[in-house]
């Protein structure tokens, strides 16, 4: 117990420090690490999708975006290392790809796509996956957070409200196929292991 609760403190705490890490070369390359952030429809920089979350414009931009990140890390790393993993990626994955096909023409960085993300993964968890933890930390994030809703409609010109607005859409997907995946694992079980001394 002990053990699994500090595997999880050390991976919010290891990210935290790549992130902030990752801005001071940035800053100390006088922010050319931007030109690694989403650019929609450029062929060529499709693999932008993963680099974009770990770069950002300035310091407020990082502070905030690593706030979030910690909080909704946490919430989601209460089920599981697993769990927080595939989502994150699947999350990653579908936010840069939606941004880059359809986002406006400028570069999108920073992480607030896969924060909005475990954001709305939170909540949908609530109404997909009855369970007690699912409910709990839905509505937990819910009462705290809810305001969050109005980050994916288009307020600041230098804000990728795409990024928020897909990210919450991939959080709420991701939710729905896990729950699935976790009705046909009830559904079907797995298999009884028997021991060699078991009789039928």
């Amino acid at each position: 117990m002990v053990s699994s609760l500090w595997l999880r403190i050390k991976l919010i705490v290891s990210l935290v420090f790549i992130i902030a890490g990752l801005h001071v070369l940035n800053v100390m390359l006088d922010y050319q690490l931007g030109n690694y952030g989403i650019i929609p429809r450029s062929e060529s920089h499709w693999f932008h999708i993963y680099t974009s979350p770990f770069i950002h414009g300035n310091l407020g931009h990082l502070i905030n975006n690593l706030f979030g990140l910690a909080v909704f890390s946490a919430f989601c790393l209460l089920r599981s290392v697993r769990f927080y993993l595939l989502s994150s990626l699947f999350i990653i994955t579908l936010t840069g790809a939606l941004v880059w096909m359809f986002g406006r023409n400028a570069i999108h960085i920073g992480a607030s796509g896969w924060i909005f993300g475990l954001w709305s993964l939170s909540i949908a968890m609530a109404l997909f996956d009855r369970r007690f933890i699912s409910i709990v930390s839905g509505f937990l994030v819910f009462f705290f957070y809810g305001g969050m809703v109005y980050g994916v409609l288009p307020s600041d010109p230098n804000i990728s409200f795409e990024a928020h607005f897909f990210g919450a859409l991939s959080g709420v997907v991701f939710a729905f196929l896990y729950s699935l995946y976790l009705k046909s694992m009830k559904r079907f079980g797995k298999p009884t292991r028997l021991s060699k001394g078991s009789k039928k």
